[in-house]
């Protein structure tokens, strides 16, 4: 809603703009009748064309005088009345945490860019909701924690698909694929510093789960874990170790899989898949249309409860328009009263 803070300046504005009229037309009078010189047999120049053609435009320029006065008074006066936009908002607290819990190993690069545009859209969907986003290999590390800054959680999201699509077809040798290895390297640094294993599953959904904050409030948990399951090495936490411990914690586990066809149905989905189930999680197939849709759905059905914030007054100042006219009236202004004088 456009409103003005201080409308009692209009009033002020528009009172200025008559005492002016008025002193101006008194003061024009005394002068005139002041400085009037009678001319005898002057009545003919009101025939001669020149004179006629100077007239109108001395009386033009005067009234636009005039008119330039007004506006420039007016648009003081808009002005100093400070015209607004007031807004009242109440936002809404989302009571839902999600952490997004992304494979990043070797057996994963075919599909983590996919993965990730997957996770894009489903925090297009989300509205007050604190999203995570951690990335493991033999090691963890956390890109951003729980936050509801949208713009930062798209843009780090978009940052991961960039590095991780297609690494398949660059060449670490190529010279010409610098850049490209080095976000990968950026990407997915702190990952593999065990270098003895790679794709440990199970500590990787560990630590994913100790990104929650506020174990007091009562808040939606949620992880969403994107993996091939395929484990190379001793990890501290099996896979069911791991849902086990999301589980005490009151956490959902959803979980998406990154294998290829060759790879459904086989050991390590199976398990997978009966370790999500079992927790009343949904379990998806990266190329499964229902994905998005169903996740997000879920999710937001866990906890139905938000909380209200106090409402916000919020006052955009909205000059623009008036400073312009304001520009224009004194322009016209000191144009005309130029022209009057000379």
């Amino acid at each position: 809603m456009t409103t003005t803070v201080w409308p009692w300046l209009w009033v002020l504005a528009g009172l200025a703009v008559v005492a002016a009229g008025a002193a101006a037309a008194w003061f024009a009078r005394r002068r005139r009748a002041d400085r009037t010189t009678w001319v005898a047999n002057s009545a003919y120049l009101a025939r001669v064309p020149a004179f006629r053609k100077w007239l109108l435009k001395y009386r033009v320029w005067r009234a636009a005088l005039a008119v330039g006065l007004l506006a420039a008074t007016l648009a003081a006066g808009a002005l100093a009345a400070r015209p607004a936009d007031v807004e009242v908002v109440t936002e809404r607290l989302g009571t839902r945490d999600i952490v997004l819990c992304l494979d990043v190993s070797g057996s994963m690069t075919d599909y983590d860019g996919a993965i990730l545009g997957i996770f894009q859209r489903m925090v297009d969907s989300f509205q007050g909701e604190r999203i995570a986003l951690s990335v493991f290999n033999s090691t963890s590390r956390t890109v951003f924690p729980l936050t509801d800054d949208y713009t930062l959680v798209q843009a780090e999201l978009q940052r991961g698909a960039h590095a991780l699509e297609d690494f398949d077809e660059i060449d670490p040798e190529d010279p010409d694929d610098r850049d490209e290895v080095l976000d990968y390297l950026q990407f997915t640094a702190g990952t593999w510093a065990n270098e003895d294993a790679a794709s440990l599953i199970g500590d990787g959904l560990a630590s994913c789960a100790l990104l929650f904050d506020e174990a007091e409030s009562e808040r939606s948990r949620s992880i969403v874990l994107a993996t091939d399951n395929y484990v190379s090495g001793e990890p501290i936490y099996t896979l069911p170790e791991a849902a086990t411990l999301v589980a005490d914690r009151g956490i959902t586990l959803y979980g998406i899989f990154g294998g290829g066809r060759e790879y459904w149905g086989g050991v390590e989905e199976q398990e997978y898949r009966d370790v999500v189930q079992a927790g009343d999680g949904l379990y998806f197939r990266t190329d499964d249309p229902a994905l998005v849709n169903g996740m997000v759905d879920d999710v937001v059905a866990q906890q139905a409860v938000a909380l209200d914030a106090s409402p916000e007054v919020i006052v955009t100042d909205r000059p623009a328009g008036w400073f312009l006219v304001a520009a224009l009236g004194v322009a016209v202004l000191v144009l005309a009263a130029w022209r009057v004088r000379s």
